[in-house]
């Protein structure tokens, strides 16, 4: 056996950084299953260290020469890099959400970090998956990840409904998924590799048959499930009120980012040749998506349930870059999802810190806050407001670069929409604002009245300190500083063939180059 080509087929060192969260993952169980859970503060540091040692590995591999690895079933090209970075960033915030969260619970912290652990290698194996077994393992470990993490918190009775209602809508779109991904490969001739596949249906000429569009509209239900687009939003609501507070937190934004994605591998590998067909799918789910998220919100009065139809707003927002079809376009998403990433963390590890200390999540009962933890209240209102796209937040230059780039690729309907949805939904995040700290003494909350004094300096609240302040920093710094985090995503789609291959052409201003817009 020729050794030496049998390990350069394989380039196991691409996924490295994965291997780093197996290590870790594997020594959060050793060293629960030796100290007990004396030590279990200490194993989410451990998590967090070995997840940390992955974005640097994942760093070192930038611009990798050779990035395909096993024989083609996976590619770290630069577009992966970013995307399992940030999944691994919101996997790091996850855990300092949880480590008091989880305590106060009375379930078992080492457990929950190595099921979060596996979801995020799910979510990192398929941002970069690019064969059919592959993806259908990695997508299913983070799905079945997803389905336990949900209803860990096994004694509260709402955590169970929405365990069950995930896992049943969740079974059933893998099922759709998987029947449309079953004939891609007889349309393909019985190939599984993405590029393959391509090549076979074209051999085929089959690039125009009824089959090839069926499959499309399947593997679009399935991708519409994962990153909460109407009309497959369903179970985004109840998930999200239902669910621990971290949980809905990691998949707003770890799960979303590797249903992403596989979105550009997919489409643009497989299916280049039936463009047009999916950017008009997209474009009706990116419709019913802002629109629905953002008027369905104002009639919310739980923060979580608020937040998620927030979610599958920002999912309609991020689907225009992908319906342009541009480098500026692709550009535009990772940017979005980068900056999500951080403004969204922050609101959740204020919402958890809240109901640590009152045991509720209404909207109502934030009233007055300021007067009783102003770091909360700043923290919130900061997030809420680059949520929103109010200027010079992250989310005001992430949805410039998302609307531009879709105004340059004639998307001027989307567009339009895009903005006026916008408006809607700075209505409801202000209105949170307002009631924190306009409301007068007397219009206090009664919950906020018995606030409980805030002593920052106990050891389980330290790690939901750190990443309140790291998260609301970074929304902060990322919206002044907005061109370097542009810069890595313009240049992690100019680094990716196959997106160079199928990106559409136009000729446009620089859209990096934001005092040109």
């Amino acid at each position: 056996m020729d050794f030496a080509n049998l390990a350069s087929q394989l380039n196991a060192g691409t996924i490295l950084p994965e291997g780093i969260v197996i290590v870790t993952l594997l020594g959060v169980l050793i060293v629960d299953l030796i100290l007990g859970r004396t030590s279990s503060r200490w194993i989410g540091y451990l998590a967090i260290a070995g997840l940390l040692a992955a974005i640097v590995a994942l760093y070192f591999q930038w611009d990798n020469a050779n990035p395909i690895s096993f024989t083609g079933g996976f590619t770290g090209d630069d577009l992966s890099i970013v995307f399992r970075g940030i999944i691994a960033l919101s996997a790091v915030v996850t855990i300092l959400m949880s480590i008091r969260y989880i305590e106060q619970s009375g379930t078992a912290l080492a457990e929950f970090i190595a099921i979060l652990l596996t979801a995020t290698l799910g979510g990192m194996f398929l941002s970069g998956a690019s064969e059919l077994v592959m993806i259908f393992i990695s997508l299913e470990s983070l799905s079945i990840s997803s389905y336990l993490l949900t209803g860990y918190t096994k004694r509260d009775p709402r955590s169970n409904e929405a365990a069950l209602k995930y896992l049943l809508i969740g079974a059933a779109s893998t099922a759709v998924f998987l029947y449309g991904v079953s004939l891609l490969y007889g349309l393909s001739g019985g190939q599984t590799e993405l590029s393959a596949i391509a090549d076979g249906i074209i051999t085929a000429k089959v690039s125009q048959s009824l089959g090839l569009v069926i499959s499309l509209v399947f593997i679009i239900a399935g991708i519409g499930f994962k990153i909460s687009a109407a009309p497959f939003h369903q179970w985004t609501p109840d998930v999200y009120e239902g669910a621990p507070t971290p949980v809905i937190a990691f998949l707003s934004v770890g799960s979303k980012a590797a249903g992403f994605a596989l979105a550009i591998r997919l489409l643009t590998t497989v299916f280049p040749m039936v463009a047009d067909e999916w950017r008009f799918v997209f474009t009706a789910l990116a419709i019913l998506s802002m629109i629905l998220g953002n008027v369905v919100a104002l009639a919310q009065t739980s923060m979580k349930r608020m937040l998620a139809y927030s979610s599958i707003a920002q999912a309609g927002f991020v689907m225009i870059g992908l319906i342009a079809g541009t480098e500026a376009g692709y550009a535009s998403m990772v940017f979005y999802l980068l900056v999500y990433l951080f403004m969204n963390l922050c609101g959740f590890t204020c919402v958890i810190l809240f109901s640590l200390r009152t045991g509720t999540d209404q909207i109502a009962e934030y009233s007055g806050l300021y007067q009783k933890d102003p770091l909360l209240t700043l923290g919130l209102s900061i997030s809420l407001l680059s949520l929103g796209g109010i200027p010079p937040l992250a989310g005001f230059f992430g949805k410039i670069y998302l609307f531009w780039a879709g105004w340059q690729a004639g998307l001027y309907g989307l567009v339009l929409l895009g903005l006026v949805t916008s408006v809607v939904s700075i209505y409801y995040y202000i209105r949170v604002v307002k009631m924190m700290v306009v409301k007068e003494p007397q219009e206090m909350s009664d919950v906020v009245r018995d606030y409980p004094e805030v002593r920052w300096n106990l050891p389980g609240y330290r790690p939901l300190q750190v990443g309140l302040i790291v998260s609301l920093i970074a929304t902060t710094i990322s919206g002044i500083l907005s061109n370097p985090l542009f810069t890595l995503a313009n240049n992690s789609i100019a680094h990716t063939q196959i997106l160079q291959a199928t990106i559409t052409k136009v000729s446009t201003v620089p859209l990096e180059e934001p005092e040109k817009l």
